[in-house]
């Protein structure tokens, strides 16, 4: 359960949102700016960033906390950067939420991971959402838009915000879903989604076969 104090902070925060909204041309850090409780940002870039970069400039000034990332995979142009996550001892805990099929591309990768987060420290879903959470003591951020985890030099767009109902969302998603093993079933994938609560059997039949990775 939430602290009530910490609600009340929150729904304060709420109310008093500052909405920005930024085109930004230079890197994570100038284009975040100052994050403080309330913050709303909106940013809409030319791809010179990433979604690891917005997180890694977060922690800069937050400090130690709390993450967890969402992704469809970490492609081989990717893998700097998230081998970057990896290694920052500001990230005091860690969770990835990556599609199930990223055990094709990305074993020794995710194995990694887990060799450093721990084995509960990935869940494994049928996923294309990109969002990243940041936890400390004092602030709750939620970041999401259309970045993957690499620069990408065309238009991309992202949201930041702190205090955002959204955060907790997220956090009720990522804690609801079930440990699975790493050699998992692609089905278990699919049930830890739910995905049969808004799809029917009929509806998923021509997304039954696992997708081709592009070489």
């Amino acid at each position: 359960m939430t602290p009530p104090e910490f609600s009340a902070r929150v729904l304060g925060a709420i109310r008093r949102r500052e909405r920005k909204a930024a085109e930004c041309f230079k890197n994570a850090t100038q284009a975040i700016g100052r994050i403080e409780p309330g913050l709303s940002l909106f940013g809409l870039t030319r791809g010179q960033f990433s979604m690891i970069d917005l997180i890694l400039a977060a922690l800069d000034q937050v400090g130690p906390a709390r993450i967890s990332l969402w992704t469809w995979c970490v492609a081989e142009y990717e893998v700097q950067c998230f081998e970057r996550l990896m290694i920052d001892r500001r990230v005091t805990r860690a969770l990835l939420v990556i599609d199930s099929a990223a055990r094709q591309k990305n074993r020794d990768l995710l194995i990694r991971w887990q060799e450093r987060n721990g084995p509960e420290s990935i869940r494994w879903v049928v996923n294309h959402a990109k969002v990243a959470t940041i936890e400390s003591p004092s602030l709750r951020i939620l970041i999401r838009g259309s970045m993957n985890l690499n620069y990408n030099p065309r238009f991309e767009q992202f949201d930041l915000d702190e205090g955002h109902p959204g955060f907790d969302l997220v956090r009720q998603t990522e804690d609801a879903l079930p440990i699975l093993r790493f050699d998992h079933h692609n089905g278990e994938a699919r049930t830890a989604s739910q995905i049969q609560a808004a799809w029917t059997d009929q509806d998923l039949q021509p997304f039954q076969t696992l997708k081709t990775w592009a070489k």
